[in-house]
């Protein structure tokens, strides 16, 4: 089992931001981050999730992925479906937004057995508190 924990981060919206990932596997632990310039909080939230499957790329073994982003969350377990069925609109008819990062995000999920859970951001969960730590580490990395 490959535990994955997110969070994103962004100083301003746009502005700075950051995204962090704490990856747990079997006794290691591997801490990544990064950050960009005139983003969004959506975008680093996406971000930190597609660099942590990158990262894990040829792993075996079921995958357990936590953010405390619905829009993460709910975005690729249900919403992605209809997005797709109709073409990247949304239910208004618009362009879905950050549509580069959901493709590519959703290319990493046909390549693994992933189970998508919400955890409470800012709520002592110490895996979700490392996350934080992270992407913020990684808006301070601009």
């Amino acid at each position: 089992m490959i535990r994955i924990y997110t969070d994103g981060a962004c100083k301003g919206n746009p502005g700075n931001g950051g995204w962090g990932a704490l990856i747990l596997h079997e006794k290691e632990a591997i801490e990544i981050f990064g950050g960009e310039t005139e983003t969004t909080n959506n975008r680093m939230e996406l971000t930190a999730v597609i660099k942590a499957l990158e990262k894990i790329q040829g792993q075996e073994g079921e995958i357990e992925v936590y953010t405390d982003s619905t829009y993460v969350q709910k975005g690729i377990s249900e919403w992605i479906i209809n997005w797709k069925r109709n073409s990247w609109k949304s239910s208004s008819k618009k362009p879905v937004k950050n549509q580069d990062l959901w493709i590519r995000l959703d290319q990493l999920k046909q390549q693994k057995t992933i189970e998508w859970k919400w955890v409470k951001g800012h709520a002592g969960h110490p895996e979700n508190e490392r996350a934080d730590f992270l992407a913020n580490k990684g808006v301070e990395s601009i």
